[in-house]
């Protein structure tokens, strides 16, 4: 399977062979990485656009919007560049910066929480969806639920994560997005919709 081809790689993950894909970050991690960490200079920034970078590739991939060109590492940083460009755009506005900010990507439940400049009414929303997340986090194994609330609760980096948690960052990564796909097939489940 490791001399599959990139597509052949994508086409197996998409029948829902997930081995595929951790081959194929395998592949592309240190080329990636090495691409984000020279435009940011900055090793816990670089992992954490790296992290958000897959979790988009994996989302879109996912949803069989991906359009097979036989370029993925050039797509992948291309997604990558866009997450920088956003960085620091979000940055230079200082504006929180959620789970993800991506357009037009209906992608992250975490969105929905809010920031501080909420009016009450808002806060009890915000508060309304954090409690229906908590009562979620329930049906998910307790390490995916101990990522979840580090990452998305208490605002730690992927980093932190895996230091507090004593785990690899593809550790850390591997289940926040399986937690993530986790909640979603919750939410399919028992019709929960969490909206503002």
């Amino acid at each position: 399977m490791k001399t599959h081809t990139d597509s052949r790689l994508i086409s197996d993950y998409r029948s829902g062979n997930e081995k595929s894909l951790a081959i194929l970050i395998e592949r592309h991690q240190k080329d990636l990485f090495s691409f984000i960490f020279y435009k940011l200079m900055d090793e816990e920034l670089a992992n954490d656009i790296f992290q958000d970078t897959f979790m988009k590739i994996i989302v879109t991939l996912k949803e069989g919007r991906y359009n097979e060109e036989g370029k993925f590492i050039l797509w992948a940083k291309r997604i990558a560049h866009n997450l920088i460009i956003d960085h620091y755009r979000l940055k230079s506005k200082h504006v929180k910066v959620s789970e993800t900010s991506y357009e037009n990507d209906e992608f992250s439940i975490f969105d929905l929480i809010a920031g501080s400049e909420e009016n009450i009414e808002e806060q009890l929303i915000s508060k309304q969806i954090k409690d229906d997340l908590m009562k979620m986090l329930i049906y998910l194994p307790e390490n995916q639920q101990e990522v979840i609330r580090l990452r998305f609760f208490d605002g730690l980096s992927f980093k932190e994560i895996a230091d507090h948690t004593d785990s690899s960052i593809n550790t850390t990564l591997g289940r926040v997005r399986y937690a993530l796909i986790n909640l979603r097939k919750i939410m399919d489940e028992h019709k929960i919709i969490l909206t503002r």
